[in-house]
């Protein structure tokens, strides 16, 4: 089954929902990084909550970035997308794993930790980007976010995510979904969105029996009329380029490109994102060096 993110309203306007399948983007960015199955399962929640938010950007130079900075080994977990759900991310040790917790599940908060912040960037392509943070809650991905539209924006949600880790180390299964109220729900709404997300299950079980996201939402709205809007594949794709790493060792400065020439006479720039690698010759530097001044 191919990736797919889609985004529905109920026709009374009380209820926004997103879902989404991201299976094979977070296969793709397992094999890029040669995630630990632990890391597999963090980085892919970022990316997939990340596509399904990217998905409601209006501009096509609009971007969103999710960091995850807990106290756990992980380190950063971070996932951008643009507004074709087009996502990226990294982990700051990939190769971070840990036991299973009792109830067989990976150890996400575990890995990431329990204690520090999830930052929130919406670049517009104003002067400055928009930034909400909030302190983290359990590390696990979805419900720190959970709880940042509930601090942040003021916006109740629930967020559901998940990824499963075959026995390959290959990811069998992703996908997720964030149901909000919007201004105008009843009490009734509540409670009836309150007991699907209850009775839901688990969002990758789902897409393995073969639901997609289009099955999920219509499972969370049950009994409303829906309206469906915007779908779209969101995929793992990396923009970067030598062009943009140029610019990257020029905001060095020249102090520290005089010093590359001199002492090795070449750099290799490594992609965070796609572990790409860009070399630059001595004659290539000093090129740099005069763009710098």
């Amino acid at each position: 089954m191919k990736d797919y993110i889609v985004n529905a309203i109920t026709s009374c306007g009380s209820i926004r929902v997103i879902a989404a399948s991201s299976t094979n983007l977070c296969e793709k960015a397992r094999e890029i990084h040669d995630f630990s199955p632990t890391c597999a399962a963090a980085v892919g929640r970022a990316l997939t909550a990340a596509a399904m938010i990217g998905s409601t950007l209006k501009g096509e130079e609009d971007t969103l970035t999710l960091q995850f900075k807990g106290n756990g080994p992980i380190g950063r977990v971070i996932a951008v997308s643009d507004n074709t759900a087009t996502v990226k991310g990294y982990a700051g040790d990939p190769y971070v794993d840990l036991p299973l917790k009792k109830n067989g599940h990976l150890d996400v908060g575990g890995a990431v930790g329990k204690q520090g912040y999830l930052s929130v960037i919406r670049d517009f392509g104003m002067k400055e980007p928009y930034v909400g943070q909030v302190d983290l809650v359990t590390g696990e991905i979805a419900e720190d976010l959970t709880y940042y539209y509930a601090k942040s924006e003021q916006l109740p949600s629930a967020v559901a995510l998940g990824v499963i880790v075959d026995t390959d180390l290959s990811v069998k299964s992703a996908g997720g979904f964030i149901i909000q109220l919007l201004p105008g729900a009843m009490d009734e709404d509540i409670d009836r969105v309150e007991k699907a997300i209850a009775e839901i299950g688990e969002v990758p079980r789902l897409i393995e029996q073969g639901k997609t996201p289009r099955d999920i939402v219509e499972m969370l709205l049950d009994g409303y009329e829906i309206e469906f809007f915007d779908e779209m594949e969101p995929k793992y794709e990396c923009d970067c380029s030598k062009d943009r790493m140029a610019k990257a060792l020029i905001s060095l400065g020249k102090d520290e490109l005089r010093q590359m020439i001199e002492e090795d006479g070449k750099a290799e720039v490594c992609c965070q994102f796609c572990n790409a690698k860009h070399l630059f010759s001595k004659e290539e530097l000093e090129e740099l060096e005069k763009s710098s001044r």
